[in-house]
């Protein structure tokens, strides 16, 4: 499938950029700029965005970036400390602005440039969002100006025959004024891309995906009658059908009638395999004069591993553990951001299971984000009550 890959240089804007760019319909995928090992990963890569960054170009030291990426024919946009690289990289001057610009600031056009159709009024100007404490002072070869700020002259450049663009500001974030509009324009007048996200056949291949990756095999899955689990829990049994079997463990903690909602939908309703445990006993028995929280967490998170476990042993003949995992969860692990302190975090609380059993993960959400699981849902015909829920 083709996509826009993202380079993280450690924005807390970056999975935004992911998400805006999915909601044009565009799939787009975050590594980190530590993790550009091998070119490969670009063979399906039809434009790439340099995310912004709390990092300075010139202290290399602390920031690794494979600059064969700019000389790879894809078109590229650089957002704040991205622009900046793409500045610095090929023969620009970039140094420490005498007026940090962080906020609101009016740019004004200077030139055209396909990057910004729509995006300015009638009178060449725009309100975006700037945070930022260096700034580009010279211009590569080949490199015009689009638009300027009163304390930034090269808030805008491009060089349109290499298909460079660089904004010193933030497009992705709701402040900036049709930031949105600036983004599409990359998408689908510079990089040429089709809308392949979320679309109808998107659920096809999810279900095909799944098939695929199970076979004929047995799966359990953790039902929680939360929005993952429930959407997990569905798409699995659209694919697999009886080879599916939800394990939901009442422990005594959940809203009123919950358990009552879930039993009903998805055994009744939807006709999947669910064993009901019904722990509310030993669950208050084990946290009885327990007061510290987090005591409390992992009293409950050790037992329900230990019924969950003791249920799914008596099913024969299962392969696969079924998680929630998300995309932001496999952003902010090891695989993805090269972190040495992240790891991917426990869903459903059956932490440890898959090694101890020896099971196998069928993560089947581990590229969406948590509104892409509740638009999924709809499609999976799931109710709005469950969809809607929140933790």
């Amino acid at each position: 499938m083709d996509k826009i890959l993202i380079i993280d240089f450690g924005s807390q804007f970056t999975q935004l950029i992911a998400r805006r760019i999915r909601e044009l319909g565009v799939f787009s995928e975050i590594v980190s700029h530590k993790k550009i090992n091998s070119l490969k990963m670009f063979n399906n890569v039809i434009g790439v965005i340099l995310s912004g960054g709390p990092l300075n170009v010139y202290n290399s030291y602390k920031f690794r970036f494979n600059r064969k990426v700019l000389f790879l024919n894809i078109p590229i946009l650089g957002i704040c400390f991205g622009h900046q690289i793409i500045s610095k990289e090929l023969g620009g001057r970039v140094k420490k602005s005498k007026f940090r610009e962080f906020g609101l600031a009016e740019i004004k056009k200077v030139n055209n440039s396909s990057l910004i159709k729509n995006f300015f009024n009638n009178k060449n100007t725009n309100n975006v969002w700037m945070s930022h404490a260096d700034h580009v002072s010279k211009l590569p070869n080949g490199f015009k100006v689009v638009a300027s700020s009163k304390n930034s002259k090269f808030t805008i450049i491009e060089n349109n025959k290499k298909k460079y663009y660089g904004v010193q500001f933030h497009p992705e974030v709701t402040h900036t004024n049709k930031g949105k509009i600036l983004l599409k324009n990359f998408l689908f007048s510079i990089c040429k891309a089709k809308k392949n996200w979320l679309t109808k056949h998107q659920k096809l291949k999810l279900i095909k995906d799944v098939k695929k990756q199970i076979g004929d095999n047995k799966v359990i899955c953790a039902l929680s009658g939360g929005v993952d689990s429930s959407v997990v829990a569905q798409l699995l049994s659209k694919a697999i059908g009886k080879n599916l079997t939800c394990i939901f463990v009442n422990t005594g903690l959940l809203r009123k009638n919950e358990e009552n909602q879930v039993v009903s939908t998805f055994k009744r309703k939807l006709k999947i395999n669910l064993i009901y445990v019904n722990a509310e006993k030993e669950f208050i028995n084990r946290l009885i004069n327990v007061s510290d929280p987090e005591k409390k967490r992992k009293i409950i998170g050790n037992l329900f591993i230990e019924i969950f476990e003791r249920y799914a042993n008596k099913i024969k003949n299962i392969k696969f553990l079924a998680q929630g995992t998300l995309y932001p969860d496999l952003i902010e692990s090891k695989s993805v951001t090269g972190s040495q302190t992240s790891k991917i975090k426990s869903h459903h609380n059956v932490g440890g299971l898959p090694k101890k059993m020896k099971l196998k993960l069928v993560e089947p959400l581990k590229y969406l984000f948590k509104d892409e699981v509740r638009k999924l849902g709809l499609e999976l015909k799931l109710s709005k009550e469950i969809i809607s829920r929140h933790p």
